[in-house]
């Protein structure tokens, strides 16, 4: 049976933020993952950059068996509806499965209280504060990298789609550390300068 990703998109969800997770899931784990999509109900979705998607589940659909539950940045995640993924948060955080948010989504996380005790990152701190308020007392925990992963729980900013795609994968382990970091550097450094395995020799000739 296939292990299952949930990715949680809102209207206005960023597609290029799903896309190199979402792909590399099924490039590199071999037919053993899926991916599903979330949303607050099950009418059709639209991304910043005009795709249309129609969720597999709604939040009261979502099944109890994954292995995941992405969280993909957006336009929308400050809107009050999107606190109806609050319950579905606490609850993957609970089971101690992987926890993964990028861009606005990642602020979203520090909401719930989630990032109060793992190292993480998001777009900026200040904002993460503003947005978060008193329920936020990880200021310490916060690391400004690309991409952070710490108990099970990662945390990107908007610019690190490829950054939090390597995490995931990762934690997941969906592949061999080598083949995620191979298929990192190809996409992050380009197929000129990214380094490649070497050629038999009879193909040098």
């Amino acid at each position: 049976m296939k292990k299952t990703v949930l990715f949680v998109i809102l209207e206005q969800f960023a597609d290029w933020e799903a896309a190199y997770l979402s792909s590399a899931i099924y490039m590199l784990g071999q037919g053993d993952y899926e991916v599903k999509t979330v949303s607050l109900t099950k009418e059709k979705v639209n991304s910043i950059g005009g795709l249309s998607v129609m969720p597999d589940y709604d939040i009261q659909s979502v099944p109890d068996s994954y292995e995941a539950l992405i969280l993909i940045g957006g336009m929308t995640w400050r809107n009050d509806n999107a606190k109806q993924i609050t319950t579905l948060v606490e609850e993957c955080y609970k089971a101690g499965k992987v926890l993964g948010s990028i861009c606005d989504a990642s602020a979203f996380l520090g909401t719930t209280g989630v990032l109060n005790n793992v190292k993480h990152t998001s777009n900026s701190l200040e904002d993460l504060k503003q947005w978060a308020g008193n329920v936020y007392t990880g200021t310490e925990n916060y690391i400004m990298h690309q991409a952070v992963s710490d108990k099970n729980i990662i945390t990107a900013n908007g610019t690190a789609a490829l950054e939090f795609a390597k995490e995931v994968l990762l934690a997941l382990k969906a592949a061999p550390d080598e083949k995620i970091n191979e298929w990192y550097n190809f996409h992050k450094l380009g197929l000129y300068t990214a380094p490649m395995p070497k050629m038999p020799d009879s193909w040098e000739k």
